[in-house]
């Protein structure tokens, strides 16, 4: 039998597998560019920035992507693109130094998105926001415990003045916006319940029992259901593309090396390549002697850091100290608090049987008391979790409210003319 012949693979299947892959990650990210725009980008063509700009403030923005946010300026685009990136620790120090118009630094853009999609899923988060609902949802999360009040830390004082009327005035308006809605919450779920009770038995699936906003909104106006369709085709596509990429992806990588490669090295961050000479018999010798005059001098500087770290350490020692008994009781004040808040994550722990809590959007279904619900969360286990943690942190708050009031007479005791009105107790 003769050998088989091993398949070479196609010059033209490798040049199409580039482009393949490039718009399969354009059709699975909001509104991205061409292949065309990544491979102008490449070569760093002022007419592939503007189109960058504008998708990675797509991909960077938590907002939906509604006219508000599409209708800034590219400038503003351009400036929030760089806080965001450098707020999420990009190293690179050339995206900074772009200018604002949103007309140069392709190359470096497509850098930042290539970071961006090395850092995680990316498509599938972006999926995952922009998906079509069709339930009524509700965020959920209750993976912080509920732990027990415990002293604070000991305070640090503030440099330089504090306007006490300005942080009240704060705290105003964080508790009317709190307020606010908080009312519109309830508002919201007082008319989901009176859709859920009007809707009751005309679902088809019998463990969900009635329709949601959605499905109801269908039923009110049918031509709607056209547009959801189309909605879900897109959501579809962007699923298949996401796939598709996920499939090719490795073909992307292996041309942003080639990208990588034709930019510039930092200037901040210099790379040395260190150069290995032939050494004969002599040289090495020579190298031998300068080695030993390295580490000599390594094994000095050694125990030069390791006296100043002595001595640093001898000074906080010193000025803890100076603290006295006072220090010494908010240092057992702390520990004690840290002890009884793992006692209440382990208490937590043991009542949950190690169950993960639940996190993100749950769908709201109205089931009847006297009816066995499916698998999924009760409101009224939600609500004592709540009110316990309710009952924690107002726990903690009269604890910090009583430290600050013994801290005020202390304020108040250290001028002998001054008079000092508590405020009421809440």
């Amino acid at each position: 039998m003769g050998r088989r012949r091993r398949r070479r693979p196609d010059p033209a299947d490798a040049a199409r597998a580039l482009p393949e892959a490039i718009a399969a990650l354009s059709r699975a990210l909001p509104a991205a560019p061409s292949p065309e725009t990544f491979r102008r980008a490449k070569f760093d063509r002022p007419e592939a920035a503007p189109a960058l700009w504008r998708l990675l403030f797509r991909v960077l923005s938590p907002l939906p992507a509604d006219g508000a946010s599409a209708s800034l300026a590219l400038e503003a685009q351009a400036r929030w693109v760089k806080s965001a990136l450098r707020s999420q620790g990009y190293p690179r120090q050339a995206l900074v130094q772009l200018p604002d118009e949103g007309f140069q630094g392709g190359r470096e853009l497509l850098l930042a998105l290539a970071w961006l999609l090395a850092r995680g899923p990316l498509p599938e988060r972006l999926l995952t926001q922009s998906r079509v609902r069709l339930g009524d949802e509700m965020p959920l999360c209750e993976c912080e415990a509920l732990a027990s009040p415990g002293l604070p830390a000991p305070s640090v004082e503030a440099e330089g003045c504090v306007d006490i009327r300005h942080l009240q005035w704060l705290m105003g308006k964080l508790r009317l916006r709190w307020r606010n809605l908080m009312a519109g919450q309830q508002e919201q779920c007082a008319l989901l319940g009176q859709i859920h009770a009007y809707t009751r038995g005309c679902h088809s699936d019998r463990s969900l029992g009635h329709l949601s906003v959605t499905e109801t909104e269908l039923l009110r106006d049918p031509e709607g259901g056209r547009q959801l369709l189309l909605q879900l085709e897109t959501e579809n596509a962007r699923l298949e593309a996401a796939l598709e990429w996920r499939r090719r992806e490795l073909v992307f990588w292996q041309w942003m090396d080639t990208v990588l490669d034709a930019c510039p090295p930092e200037a901040s961050l210099p790379t040395f390549l260190p150069r290995i000479p032939k050494l004969g018999a002599g040289a090495a010798g020579l190298l031998v002697r300068e080695l030993q005059a390295l580490q000599e001098e390594l094994r000095a500087l050694q125990e030069e850091l390791q006296e100043a770290v002595e001595a640093r350490r001898a000074a906080w020692q010193a000025a803890v100290g100076g603290h006295g008994p006072e220090w010494r009781a908010a240092r057992r004040a702390l520990q004690t608090a840290v002890a009884q808040d793992l006692a209440a994550l382990q208490r937590a722990w043991e009542q949950d049987e190690g169950r993960s809590r639940p996190h993100g959007p749950c769908r709201l279904v109205r089931t009847e008391a006297r009816v066995p619900g499916g698998p999924g969360l009760w409101a009224a286990g939600v609500t004592e979790a709540l009110r316990a943690r309710e009952a924690c942190l107002e726990a903690v708050l009269s604890q910090l409210q009583s430290q600050c009031r013994q801290e005020l007479a202390r304020l108040a005791g250290a001028r002998p003319g001054l008079i000092w009105i508590l405020p009421p107790a809440h």
